[in-house]
């Protein structure tokens, strides 16, 4: 097999055209999703749109499509990419040629992908990222996958983490975790639903705005009263038809939730090496990426009791990272507590989590019982105007969450801070547990209302380069001195933060 010579200029694989077309035609199809299902509609009633008849339609959109082929064929040929001892270099542009140079020690991660298309062609994708702007990550939408991996070595080559992907080239893996079917689908199933049930709620409502008049010419209404024999009059007939409504979105949202974790995490597994740990998972895109622990920022657990009661945890790793959509990636779910146990202490040597408690104070009971009167006032305000006094007992319904939410939130609050890291707790549904290396803090600062300040009540804020995190309602002495000793422990080491 010819080795490839990442010293000289090279362009990807051939088959490049192909995705980057079928990217920018994706790409434009979705931009203009709404006004093609109106062509479309229009089409089906009149038999032309605009003085256009289908068959000029058609016309215009093979130029369009001829047009962006001869785009992904430009962008193709500009795209160029070497490595020099210390740098990658890349050459872009049709018209307007841009060169970027990335130095190797400022690489954050470096990962293959392959989405369905990739892999019936048979190459892979190599994002390249670095802890800096929107510009910041490099994609090489088509090598194969042996070129891939020894680029995304070679990437490394003056790192740390060079041994470590050393070890992924010879073969030394072992596979600490792969996720059987079973706990798959447990894992969708003790998922929080109210998020999936949010998405499609705003899809849905986004359709029917689009498409109002045209949903309204089905008379939709007259049919389900026609089936449902719907009589105003009766509370029992509106009780059953909320009832039916509520369930039908409940499943809808399980099975929404089901599908959604089986795609993302399929063939889902966690490769231990010597110095670094390897995610591969995906269905229709499939992702292998390295984690590494000088470039993790944070990491995250996270269950609730339907998935305590299955043994189900998720290990979230958060790193300096431009792409929010590929942060998503770096998680693994459908882990047992003695997996989690194991895969933190890999990531964060000498960590423990046998220290003292401490709980924010009384008062942040007050600003949770102020967010659900604020929460009720929002859902009352137009309530009432919508369907009046039974507006009652949804209120009663929202007092039995607020009490519950003011409990399980202050239950479940706590920081823990020893020489090396910092474990806040918090969480309502989820029990959410975030722990950062002290050395990696970027900046700490007090957060303090004037209201707090009467009562002597203190935020901490800690950031690193990946998100901030709060100690909640602390007092005024302990808030001083968590922050006198963060300061301290960050300006007193002498060691990199990535």
């Amino acid at each position: 097999m010819e080795i490839t010579n990442f010293s000289q200029p090279i362009r990807q694989s051939s088959k490049g055209i192909i995705i980057i077309f079928a990217f920018n035609t994706f790409k434009f199809f979705k931009r203009f999703f709404v006004l093609f299902i109106a062509f479309g509609l229009s089409l089906s009633k009149k038999k032309s749109f605009a003085n256009l008849t289908p068959t000029a339609i058609l016309l215009i959109i093979i130029g369009i499509l001829i047009v962006l082929l001869i785009i992904a064929f430009l962008k193709y040929l500009n795209f160029k990419f070497h490595l020099s001892e210390d740098d990658f270099h890349l050459s872009t542009g049709i018209f307007n040629k841009e060169n970027t140079i990335i130095p190797k020690s400022k690489i954050q991660n470096v990962y293959i992908k392959q989405n369905f298309l990739q892999q019936i062609i048979n190459v892979v994708s190599l994002n390249i990222e670095t802890a800096g702007d929107n510009k910041s990550e490099i994609k090489i939408s088509a090598l194969d996958k042996p070129t891939a991996l020894r680029l995304k070595k070679e990437l490394f080559n003056k790192s740390e983490v060079s041994e470590g992907l050393a070890e992924e080239t010879i073969g030394t893996k072992t596979v600490f975790f792969r996720v059987s079917t079973k706990r798959l689908l447990l894992e969708g199933i003790s998922q929080n639903h109210i998020k999936s049930f949010a998405i499609i709620a705003s899809f849905v409502f986004g359709l029917y705005y689009e498409f109002k008049d045209y949903v309204q010419d089905l008379k939709l209404r007259e049919r389900i009263e026609e089936v449902v024999h719907l009589d105003e009059e009766s509370v029992f007939n509106m009780i059953v038809l909320n009832l039916v409504f509520i369930l039908l979105a409940v499943f809808i949202s399980l099975v929404f939730s089901v599908v959604k974790t089986v795609i993302a995490n399929f063939n889902l597994e966690v490769v231990e090496n010597q110095k670094t740990i390897e995610i591969n998972k995906g269905l229709i895109n499939k992702v292998s990426l390295s984690l590494t622990p000088s470039r993790i920022q944070n990491i995250v657990i996270k269950t609730n009791r339907i998935k305590q009661y299955f043994g189900l945890h998720t290990l979230f790793v958060k790193q300096a990272m431009v792409n929010a959509k590929q942060r998503k990636n770096f998680v693994i779910i459908a882990l047992e507590k003695a997996q989690v146990n194991h895969l933190v202490d890999k990531l964060l040597v000498n960590y423990t989590s046998n220290l003292d408690v401490f709980k924010p104070r009384s008062y942040y009971k007050r600003i949770l019982a102020l967010d659900m009167i604020l929460l009720a006032t929002i859902i009352n305000i137009p309530g009432f105007l919508i369907i009046g006094n039974r507006m009652w007992w949804i209120n009663l319904i929202i007092l039995i969450v607020a009490v519950l939410y003011i409990h399980f939130s202050y239950k479940k609050a706590h920081y823990k801070i020893d020489d090396e890291f910092v474990t806040i707790g918090s969480g309502f549904i989820d029990t959410t547990t975030n722990i950062l290396e002290i050395h990696k803090i970027q900046a700490v600062k007090l957060k303090q209302t004037i209201f707090q300040k009467r009562r002597k009540i203190t935020s901490v804020i800690i950031s690193t380069a990946s998100k901030s995190v709060k100690i909640p309602y602390v007092s005024d002495n302990e808030a001083k001195s968590i922050y006198d000793f963060l300061i301290f422990k960050v300006e007193s080491q002498n060691r990199d933060w990535m």
